[in-house]
């Protein structure tokens, strides 16, 4: 009998405890902000630049690859704090998680009534990481750092560090930490765009808690998006880099290298019908690394930029593709330009194919991501696009989600991980309030680590103040910034809820 397996992308950090496991041009091809300041080359640099290490029609040395990447990849194991989570949740008679559990399940799970509920996280957790610096910062995934309130870092030569977070990003899945040394071994930054179908690639981590591990294989496939950045992120960036290089559990944030030793992708997922490596592996573009990277160090959060268009997705049925009479290969079709988004008055318009991005060709919405992601607010760029069979240029000035060329700050209410905006006029009509904030989305954060808020939760006070915007919630949080009593309701149910966390340094 013939059985159809069911393949599951995971996220590939190996975390030991009961916790389930969670299974973007020019400019950018520059070195980027940390390698252009330090101006010298790792001990180990292995580059060729005439690239004779890979010879058509010759046996592929894989050695030089390994000997620069080994050493500048880290194993990172981190501790997730073992106190419980405390939430006081007022009983109604109607909860908004009833309609998923029944209100007994959480009465029994979470010690019933009207008094604190706890709940238990992960203890431990274990991934890689690249070096990219002497001086010490380490690249990484998200979330193989999330909820971490110990992060340890050990060199291939044994030596252990205490890290400390820099920046996180969790639409793209990247982290930035750093360590207190000097002189490391750190590998350089290539050019995901240069990489080819076909082309050998290494993948150096520290898989199943083994020590470091070199494996090799070709790039099978690019820019595929795989919906995993989805799961913590509103506006989420996918763009991977598939190999058939063999990962494991704990590979997640260790490197993806070329024949000449230099970094094109960091490693994040595999699809595996048991999460175990069962063929493919997936690896986030340098040129997006390089991008975020370097937003966390200059301003402490990215800044991401945006076309102001929705397009039609590839994974969009046929039938869709069909009512809209979409031709393939023409680029990316746009529905929808957006009144206030970089692309209005360009003269594109809903049916324009998008079929470049500064020059560089774009097929998919996930190419177009990846390009764009290389990008902040306020940047020019071409866009090429194709209308009646016939191309057309125009260029366009970026804008944030916002409609600007702000510099997004780095709030405080963004250490609460999820997607907060004013409650319009219309919605506090219906909910029968002068005004509110609405979580649309929960990420990895405080609300999630210490709550069992809802997406859809209206806020109505912080720390007592009622707030009717993320300035004014900002401003509440910094009053108290080591404590943060959220108040407010789920539209549609009863009662309520207040939310008590706890902020640290």
């Amino acid at each position: 009998m013939n059985m159809r397996q069911t393949f599951t992308v995971v996220l590939i950090s190996a975390v030991t405890s009961t916790a389930a496991m969670f299974g973007y041009d020019s400019f950018i091809r520059k070195p980027g902000l940390i390698q252009e300041q330090n101006g010298k080359l790792p001990a180990s640099y292995a580059g060729f630049t005439d690239n004779k290490n890979n010879i058509p029609g010759q046996p592929v040395d894989f050695q030089p690859a390994s000997q620069a990447a080994v050493p500048a990849v880290v194993h990172i194991t981190t501790t997730i704090g073992n106190s419980q989570a405390n939430n006081n949740l007022p009983k109604t008679r109607r909860s908004p998680f009833s309609d998923f559990f029944g209100e007994d399940f959480f009465d029994d799970f979470f010690g019933g009534g009207g008094g604190p509920q706890m709940r238990s996280v992960p203890q431990r957790a274990s991934g890689s990481g690249v070096i990219i610096s002497e001086d010490g910062y380490i690249v990484t995934n998200n979330h193989v750092i999330e909820q971490a309130s110990d992060i340890n870092v050990t060199l291939n030569n044994k030596k252990q560090y205490k890290a400390k977070l820099i920046g996180t990003d969790p639409s793209s899945d990247l982290a930035l930490i750093k360590i207190e040394e000097k002189a490391l071994n750190f590998l350089l930054y290539g050019n995901s765009d240069n990489v080819k179908l076909g082309q050998w690639v290494v993948a150096v981590g520290y898989p199943l808690n083994l020590e470091t591990t070199v494996t090799a294989g070709i790039v099978s496939a690019k820019a595929r998006s795989l919906g995993l950045n989805s799961r913590r992120s509103a506006s989420p960036i996918e763009s991977f880099i598939q190999t058939d290089a063999a990962v494991n559990q704990g590979n997640s944030g260790g490197a993806l290298v070329n024949t000449n030793g230099e970094l094109v992708g960091i490693v994040s997922a595999i699809a595996s019908p048991t999460g175990a490596y069962a063929g493919y592996s997936y690896a986030i573009p340098v040129n997006i690394v390089k991008k975020i990277i370097n937003d966390l160090l200059q301003y402490g959060t990215v800044q991401r930029a945006y076309l102001g268009i929705s397009y039609l997705p590839e994974t969009a049925p046929e039938s869709e593709k069909t009512k809209l009479n979409y031709k393939e290969g023409q680029g990316v079709l746009v529905l929808d330009v957006s009144k206030d988004g970089a692309m209005n008055g360009t003269g594109i318009q809903s049916g324009d194919y998008i079929s470049k991005i500064n020059g560089v060709k774009v097929t998919s919405g996930s190419e177009m991501v990846e390009q764009v992601a290389g990008y902040k607010p306020g940047d020019k760029v071409s866009v090429a696009y194709i209308r009646a069979g016939k191309e057309y240029t125009t260029s366009i000035v970026l804008k944030n989600k916002a409609g600007n060329m702000d510099v997004v700050k780095n709030e405080i209410s963004q250490k609460l991980g999820a997607e907060i905006q004013a409650l319009d006029k219309k919605k506090a009509t219906e909910f029968g309030v002068k005004g509110g904030l609405i979580v649309t989305k929960i990420g990895a954060g405080l609300i999630d680590d210490q709550t069992r808020m809802r997406d859809g939760f209206v806020i109505l006070k912080v720390n007592g103040a009622e707030v009717k915007s993320v300035e004014e919630l900002n401003s509440a949080m910094a009053k108290n910034p080591k404590k943060v009593l959220l108040e407010g309701f789920y539209p549609g149910y009863e009662g309520v809820y207040q939310y008590p966390i706890e902020i640290s340094e």
